[in-house]
């Protein structure tokens, strides 16, 4: 399955105007939000990669928003070990690609090479009303960015090889949760099956991203596991972690946004939350939904974004803080009956 002939002549309007960008741009930087998860790491790379395949005269700089390493779970993706952070990097490109973002102040340390750079493009799946970009796709309906850029690489004509398929079926496999949430639909199938096809081992990247946890990690998930609460006849569910959770456990912050879905696995429950103290003052939530709840409400009245199933936010404050705001917008939520 594909786009309709429509939206398909659309998306390659806008795949054109991006290719024009590239090919008048010596320099090109790319770059993903601050935190970058696997559909930021694996679309960067992935995009990046083709690029250099079809414009090989191209400079073409991966960079990270923050100064964080990337979480170790990725970085088994070709080419993870060439990211350069956004703060050393003084260069001013001719082109600055967002990868998996179409919101500029989540550029984090990026932001003023972007305002630096001389064109802007832009591919993400995430809603978006300030357009910032000269060229882009923004499509709410794809399940992942990576299923945007898997699809400017076909328009381009550029063949997959195993490096890209890999990283970009990374990308979907992890903002589709394993092809569990409600975004796993026809088109990220067609896509990932064109990246199996193309040498991407979904064995290989499920070993990497699911099945190698050290065992510290597994101590921190069985604590947060403890702590599920769940209220609204069990329609409702959460659990947190703390900062000396965190720090006794070795884990950095970035790597335990998977543990939503320990949350998630919570029978009848329909709306999950997961909170992570990233600092003494600051909270960082991530919302699901299980059914046809618009949570992206909730984040947007918390400071953050994201998807109708999947959102977050950052939130001033400690853990009982963030629960006492985020909880009672969930049930109130749940007690309007408005589904997405």
């Amino acid at each position: 399955m594909s786009l309709d002939i429509a939206r398909r002549a659309g998306q390659d309007r806008s795949f054109a105007e991006v290719a024009v960008l590239i090919e008048h741009a010596h320099e090109i930087a790319l770059c993903a939000h601050t935190a970058p998860d696997g559909d930021a790491l694996g679309s960067a790379l992935g995009l990046s990669r083709a690029i250099s395949k079809r414009w090989p005269d191209k400079v073409v700089v991966n960079l990270l928003a923050d100064d964080k390493d990337i979480p170790a779970i990725y970085r088994f993706l070709p080419g993870s070990d060439g990211f350069v952070r956004a703060a050393g990097y003084a260069g001013t490109p001719d082109l600055f690609i967002c990868v998996d973002l179409s919101l500029s102040g989540r550029l984090a340390d990026a932001e003023p090479i972007r305002l630096r750079a001389r064109r802007t493009a832009v591919f993400d799946h995430h809603p978006s009303t300030d357009v910032f970009w000269d060229a882009g796709v923004v499509r709410s309906d794809a399940a992942a960015a990576g299923i945007i850029v898997e699809e400017f690489i076909e328009y381009l004509g550029i063949g997959l090889d195993a490096e890209m398929a890999t990283c970009l079926f990374c990308a979907i496999m992890t903002d589709t949760g394993r092809f569990q949430y409600q975004n796993a639909d026809a088109e990220s199938f067609c896509v990932t099956a064109r990246l199996v096809e193309a040498g991407a081992s979904p064995s290989d990247v499920a070993l990497a991203v699911y099945q190698s946890d050290r065992l510290s990690y597994l101590h921190l998930e069985a604590k947060v596991m403890g702590r599920i609460s769940t209220f609204a006849d069990g329609k409702i569910a959460y659990s947190y972690a703390t900062l000396a959770d965190i720090g006794d456990a070795g884990v950095d912050v970035n790597e335990c946004d998977g543990l939503v879905d320990v949350v998630r696995r919570v029978a009848g429950a329909e709306i999950v939350l997961f909170l992570k103290q990233i600092s003494p003052t600051q909270v960082r939530g991530n919302l699901r939904a299980k059914v046809d709840w618009d949570i992206s409400r909730i984040a947007h009245e918390m400071g953050g974004g994201g998807h109708k199933a999947a959102s977050g936010f950052t939130f001033d404050g400690d853990i009982d803080e963030a629960l006492s705001a985020a909880l009672p917008k969930i049930r109130a939520l749940l007690d309007s009956g408005e589904t997405a």
